[in-house]
């Protein structure tokens, strides 16, 4: 009954915030590009999400739900944060790429974290500062690998995009709050699109990732399936209406 309730409650303001997701990966499209339609754009910027959330109905917020919402935004500026210093080190663009889009996936989370009246944990922090100690030591030793050569630089993003899609995968199962879900579904599909495009370039190479957080069959799963188009539903439903499945990537992660 509190399932049906929460359904028929969220429907209306539903479609809106697919509207604005749906954007996303159009956002990245023109990353890197030189075009000018960007974050803000787009109308993606920084009070776009944050404006759209909130008009999502606020649920009863679950220990589970909280506790994955402040773990999800520091685990983003991870992923922001050392593409943005691997990009330096190689200047290659699928850093700089997948780094804005990261970004955007932070913003998305700390949209739900101000809604729901939390304190957003890395909100004075500088790049490459966490507030964990085990995040700290990720970075630290993410950056270190990536140092090495191009070649381990692009091991460590297909590592982070296995780390973030095994917790996204968690954190799904134990909230059940729409607007929330619905964000962490389409978080997880970006990362599964930015798993496909670091082992694209591995392989590229004649090199292969091997699974370091989910098991080797659910990564070879994903960079065996097609790309993912467009927003989904809290199922992680393609939205009927709006992009669909195919080759190729809308979010251009592999664009020079």
């Amino acid at each position: 009954m509190k399932q049906f309730m929460k359904k028929k409650a969220f429907m209306a303001p539903f479609m809106m915030v697919l509207t604005v997701l749906l954007v996303m990966p159009m956002a990245l499209a023109n990353a890197g590009k030189g075009k000018s339609r960007g974050l803000n754009g787009a109308g993606m910027g920084p009070g776009g999400m944050a404006s759209t959330v909130s008009q999502l109905p606020k649920e009863d917020l679950s220990q589970e739900e909280r506790e994955g919402l402040l773990k999800m935004v520091e685990e983003e500026k991870l992923a922001r944060d050392v593409y943005s210093f691997l990009y330096d080190q190689w200047k290659t663009p699928v850093f700089s790429n997948i780094k804005n889009s990261e970004q955007r996936h932070m913003n998305a989370v700390i949209s739900l974290i101000s809604k729901y009246g939390l304190e957003n944990p890395v909100q004075d922090l500088v790049p490459g500062q966490f507030v964990t100690p085990e995040m700290q030591e990720l970075y630290d030793t993410l950056t270190s690998e990536g140092s090495k050569s191009l070649e381990q630089a692009l091991q460590v993003g297909a590592t982070i995009e296995d780390l973030d899609i095994k917790d996204l995968n968690e954190l799904i199962n134990k909230c059940d709050n729409q607007d929330i879900l619905m964000v962490f579904q389409n978080l997880v599909k970006g990362s599964r699109n930015h798993l496909r495009a670091f082992t694209s370039y591995l392989k590229s190479m004649g090199l292969t990732y091997t699974a370091k957080y989910l098991s080797q069959d659910q990564v070879d799963q994903i960079i065996e399936s097609d790309w993912e188009r467009g927003p989904v539903d809290s199922n992680g439903k393609p939205l009927r209406g709006f992009i669909g499945k195919g080759r190729g990537c809308s979010c251009p992660c592999l664009s020079n």
